[in-house]
């Protein structure tokens, strides 16, 4: 199982860490011109196919809310409140106010941030924690109308959790529709399912091809995303059953996952493939990768490079490594800093680019429900003060009427 970083460069199976969109694509595309050309009728005949189950409604009605809420139990809800009050604290440090100063005698400049009117989440079936996750932040952002479509199950009903974090997060709206389906609906509209502005959360090979096809008919996405992943890094001072129990917590997601331990602990490495080894579930074992690397100088240039959706640090000195990392969705310092802790109830955000995406996107955050306009406010002095700048730059660039549209506001017939 131990393997040299030197070698692991050289394995293709080890960087295959995207889906397999091109296979499913076509599939995909055929689902999204149905939903696009016979919406709802389209919808129900494919929940039927997919989901084995024959819908009377597509949207949630308040009493099965109500429903959920009545069947939830105390302690459960409780949870689930005190982890929603501390994503809500931490995204609310990421809202951005406007703000307009002024740079120069006369020349204001500043910025507007203006949140999208109505946008969609995907939540996988019984994944309520992401419900408080794509939610919260677009409540925060200040969305008017935020749609949540999750899939039902063959009783025809929406996981109880779900439908109460969806409710306790703010969803306006929450629909019984899964898969690439649901991606369309959101895209397009349909008579039951509001067209959105945006789309977000995670999703199976299928909704994330969805997404990806909608992306190129002027619907905007988060984000690409994969199989679920984690690198640590550790070093001799780590804790191997910790780590051995995040690599196997992180192979829960599924046979695709990605499960990486980087160390420069010939010790380490061995002690965590015990522990594995220990471990009862054999198809968990095989999806795990430990890593040995000749120091931790060259583990941190890989962990840079892989660019994991999940990074946890278990070294001696782990600021020091923190203040190397440039690439990675989330990071996790220190021994009692698991995954589970961010997935649920630290507060941060846990929908996330994987696939080596966290070197060009970062995870979902108040941003992605709003965009941010520029402002300049000049008066005359303030124009005048750049004017033979504008001018130059205009008639360098053979812009003649951009330099009159300054002049004119300085000749003798011009009037304030």
């Amino acid at each position: 199982m131990i393997k040299k970083l030197k070698e692991m460069r050289e394995n293709e199976d080890f960087f295959n860490r995207t889906l397999d969109i091109a296979a499913v694509m076509p599939v995909v595309k055929e689902i999204i011109r149905a939903v696009k050309n016979s919406g709802d009728a389209a919808l129900l005949e494919y929940t039927v196919k997919f989901d084995g189950v024959k819908l009377k409604e597509i949207e949630v009605g308040k009493e099965e809310i109500e429903d959920a809420k009545r069947s939830v139990d105390r302690n459960t809800l409780r949870c689930i409140e005190e982890a929603s009050e501390a994503i809500r604290n931490f995204h609310y440090r990421q809202k951005r106010v406007a703000w307009m100063e002024e740079f120069g005698e006369g020349v204001f400049i500043g910025e507007k941030y203006v949140p999208f009117d109505v946008v969609g989440a995907y939540v996988p079936a019984s994944y309520f924690s992401t419900a408080l996750m794509c939610v919260i932040p677009a409540k925060i952002a200040g969305v008017r109308e935020i749609v949540v479509c999750t899939p039902p199950g063959k009783d025809g009903n929406v996981d109880a959790l779900t439908l109460v974090a969806a409710n306790l997060a703010g969803a306006t709206r929450i629909f019984k529709m899964g898969g690439a389906q649901a991606i369309a609906a959101l895209a397009f509209g349909t008579a039951a399912i509001p067209k959105v502005q945006k789309i977000v959360g995670p999703g199976n090979v299928y909704v994330t091809a969805a997404k990806m096809a909608v992306r190129e008919e002027d619907v905007e996405i988060d984000f690409p995303a994969g199989p679920s992943e984690i690198l640590i890094l550790a070093d001799e001072t780590a804790n191997p059953a910790f780590i051995a129990a995040d690599m196997l917590a992180q192979a829960e997601h599924g046979a695709k996952s990605k499960v990486v331990l980087l160390t420069d602990s010939a010790k380490i490495a061995a002690e965590v493939e015990r522990e594995i080894i220990a471990e009862p579930c054999e198809e968990e074992q095989e999806r795990n990768w430990i890593i040995l690397g000749d120091s931790m100088e060259e583990c941190i240039e890989f962990a840079n490079e892989y660019a994991p959706e999940h990074l946890e640090i278990m070294v001696k000195e782990p600021m020091e490594v923190l203040k190397r990392i440039k690439n990675a969705g989330s990071v996790f310092v220190g021994n009692y800093s698991p995954v589970a802790a961010g997935d649920y109830a630290t507060g941060t955000n846990h929908v996330l680019p994987t696939a080596g995406y966290a070197s060009l996107f970062s995870g979902l955050d108040v941003d992605h429900f709003m965009h941010r306009i520029a402002i300049q406010w000049l008066d005359k002095e303030g124009l005048r003060k750049i004017k033979d700048v504008v001018v130059r730059l205009c008639e360098a660039e053979g812009m003649e009427k951009h330099a009159r549209s300054i002049e004119k506001r300085f000749s003798q017939d011009s009037s304030d």
